[in-house]
């Protein structure tokens, strides 16, 4: 093979970097919108068990739930609420789906994304009039079990971890730190208790009292969600385990929070019962180019256990602002 020329090579690459300058001008210009990362598309049916024609939708609540989606270097982050939202509509236009399964495997998260799931998802129920029954996975804390309460029936896996009934309030100190870097943070307010909550200085015990009125009132809620839900559980006792603390499956189901212990396969076998079939296919809501081979394909968001190992409190506090939680944070 005759080698190139020295004008040949310079040739070329001469025309290798007009195309490429042109390419860039006319991004520049806004002629070609260009993302270096996909863009979501919209959901997509996934049959993962079963052929019949009547339809299943299994749907995840996994992860922290709070209004932002997880941060995700290959796309723009899923947000739960939207995805969820998305799904029930979807769902809503499908005269085959007969019943919507809950697969739980959440700590919890924010107070008010917490409360947008249950609303979606009771109005979907009400409108829809279709059974919802929840499976607890790994996790169905606080805020997951707050969501599981819209459903007709709570099946718990022997090793779940739930109950975490209560709230807390995440707040971060900061005035020592900056008192030891030589930094003074001050405000100008038009109110005593316009910076209440400001990391950059004590708290009152006024201030105190005033954030604990706000926690009792969203305690209170979660209790009268929890009641209107779980009908057959005494207010009398769920006040002995209202106190926070997390139970296993079993001690869940003794104190009526949960309706069995089981398996996906008895979540699915409680919808059928409860849409009065005999057979059933199990779908889910996709991305395109998203492999789900089985029920137990996982959701994005990864699980409960992965989001609690990886949780950013920082974040949640939202650079020093205080947060509420419907959260089990150990």
């Amino acid at each position: 093979m005759k080698p190139q020329s020295g004008h040949s090579i310079r040739w070329k690459w001469s025309l290798t970097l007009f195309f490429l300058l042109f390419f860039l001008a006319l991004i520049t210009a806004g002629c070609i919108n260009v993302s270096l990362f996909p863009q979501p598309m919209p959901l997509q049916e996934k049959t993962v068990q079963g052929t019949a024609a009547d339809k299943i939708l299994l749907m995840d609540i996994s992860g922290v739930i709070s209004e932002k989606g997880s941060d995700s270097l290959l796309g723009e982050p899923e947000e739960l609420i939207a995805r969820i939202k998305e799904q029930l509509t979807l769902a809503g236009e499908d005269s085959r789906i007969k019943a919507l399964l809950l697969r739980i495997n959440s700590p919890g998260g924010t107070v008010t994304a917490s409360d947008v799931i249950y609303h979606e998802i009771s109005e979907f129920k009400a409108k829809q009039k279709v059974p919802v029954v929840a499976v607890i996975m790994d996790i169905g804390a606080s805020g997951g079990y707050y969501v599981a309460v819209a459903a007709d029936r709570i099946i718990a896996h022997p090793t779940s971890v739930t109950g975490s009934v209560g709230v807390i309030m995440l707040r971060v100190n900061a005035e020592g730190l900056l008192q030891k870097i030589g930094v003074e943070a001050g405000a100008i307010k038009s109110g005593a208790k316009k910076d209440i909550g400001s990391p950059f200085r004590p708290m009152s015990e006024e201030e105190r009292a005033i954030f604990q009125g706000m926690i009792d009132g969203f305690y209170s809620r979660f209790l009268e969600v929890v009641t209107k839900g779980r009908k057959t559980l005494p207010a009398e006792r769920l006040k002995v385990i209202a106190d926070g603390r997390i139970l296993t499956g079993p001690q869940a189901m003794q104190f009526g929070l949960v309706d069995q212990i089981g398996y996906l396969d008895d979540g699915i076998a409680a919808a059928k019962q409860l849409a009065g079939l005999t057979d059933a296919r199990v779908v889910m809501y996709v991305r395109p180019g998203t492999y789900k081979s089985n029920i137990y394909s996982q959701a994005p968001g990864g699980s409960a256990l992965e989001a609690l190992a990886n949780l950013d409190l920082m974040g949640l506090v939202r650079g020093g602002t205080p947060q509420f939680l419907y959260l089990w944070m150990p």
